[in-house]
């Protein structure tokens, strides 16, 4: 049977998640690793329906990923099929074949090309990829198709999570609303460089495939790419976004006329970075650290991940120690422009130390007040210019490592 693993304290529910018109959802129990939950998971597009997708830049990619890679140049999906418990990764030519003939399953069920099968995996790295047993499940799923199954495939995706995660907005393109909902899993290896953290995101706007990539690229930068848990790249994280043109809208390529989709489509992508890392494992405390005065926004976002990634910062928020003099640690090591005499640091809005030095009757009590909460905001100034970025990360718990301890157990 699955492990039942209590919700993660910084869990939030899962919204309301109408249907997308263009796309249906159906889940399985495969057997792949878990036993008594569903753990694939396939969507069906429209006809003609567009993909954008960013993968990860960790040198030993799963073959999903080499897949995707592989496909995306044609624009075009008619399918999705995710598996959990297996991340098809350091299979070999093996692992290559598995991904082939998973997609042709699907698209012989669905009646499309294999290249139009989008494929994602994740779970224990290195243990052979029991394709068949997906193979097995693809007609039955192709059978029970329905527009309503949001919930059920963020479960369905789902590994080390305590909770299914889901976002959606609404936005109007030329005079017609359309919708963009997603869903996301991830839980521990986060450190997400894109653009076994996973997202899938539908609109049934009518986006050409060229511009779709170029909003989702630029949509991951301050989202996906801005969170951390533990400072480890998967070797699976994928981002996939589909447009179905089901909504009927006018096709544009005018990016002036997609401004209200762009600021939608941010917006599900950073609701879903936020819930990953409300997930960390063992995570009680999620952290925001706000980076300005740096000589880059590039340069801000480095070190803020150095913060956000410190194991003393991690474990100092985790035993609620206002230890300012690790972020100025942290801040040092990122191999960022700073300067001791110039850095300024705040947590919860109170500043500690200015200049080289902590602030004179400075005044600990809100500090430590502010650090038994559950949202911890650590600022930084660092005097150099206007480059600015947020990051967001967790703290570092006795949890994680009892996870990732017994992980293959």
């Amino acid at each position: 049977m699955a492990k039942t693993i209590p919700a993660s304290p910084l869990a939030l529910p899962m919204p309301d998640m109408p249907a997308v018109a263009g796309a249906r959802f159906a889940t399985a129990e495969a057997g792949i690793r878990y036993r008594g939950r569903a753990d694939v998971l396939l969507v069906d597009f429209l006809p003609g329906t567009t993909v954008a997708g960013v993968f990860t830049r960790n040198k030993c990619p799963g073959a999903p990923v080499v897949w995707c890679r592989d496909i995306l140049p044609g624009g075009l999906a008619r399918g999705l099929l995710v598996n959990a418990g297996n991340a098809n990764v350091f299979n070999g030519t093996a692992g290559a074949a598995a991904v082939r003939v998973s997609a042709e399953a699907a698209a012989r069920a669905l009646g499309c090309a294999p290249e139009q099968i989008f494929t994602a995996s994740t779970g224990v790295i290195g243990e052979p990829m029991p394709a068949e047993k997906i193979v097995a499940v693809t007609a039955d799923l192709a059978a029970r198709l329905e527009p309503a199954g949001w919930e059920a495939a963020a479960r369905a995706i789902m590994t080390t999570d305590t909770f299914p995660k889901g976002a959606t907005r609404t936005a109007v393109i030329g005079g017609v609303t359309v919708r963009i909902s997603g869903i996301a899993k991830g839980s521990g290896m986060i450190a997400p460089d894109m653009a076994t953290m996973l997202s899938f995101v539908v609109t049934d706007a009518a986006v050409p495939a060229a511009v779709l990539q170029n909003l989702l690229r630029r949509g991951v930068g301050p989202s996906f790419n801005c969170i951390t848990v533990d400072s480890d790249t998967s070797t699976s994280d994928t981002v996939l976004l589909f447009a179905t043109g089901a909504a009927g809208n006018p096709v544009t390529s005018d990016t002036r006329g997609l401004m209200a989709f762009r600021r939608a489509l941010f917006a599900v992508l950073h609701e879903l970075a936020l819930k990953v890392v409300r997930d960390g494992e063992g995570a009680r405390k999620l952290i925001e650290i706000a980076v300005t005065g740096a000589t880059s926004a590039k340069s801000a976002r480095r070190i803020g991940l150095a913060i956000a990634n410190s194991p003393l910062v991690k474990t100092a928020v985790a035993g609620e120690d206002a230890n300012w003099g690790r972020i100025v640690m942290a801040v040092g090591k990122a191999g960022e422009p700073a300067e001791r005499d110039r850095l300024a640091i705040a947590v919860g809005g109170v500043w500690m130390a200015r200049e080289g030095r902590v602030i004179e009757n400075y005044d600990e009590a809100p500090v430590v007040a502010h650090m038994r909460g559950s949202e911890i905001r650590i600022g930084v100034e660092l005097g150099l210019g206007q480059g600015r970025a947020t990051v967001w990360g967790c703290d570092l718990t006795h949890g994680y490592v009892d996870i990732n301890g017994s992980y293959r157990s």
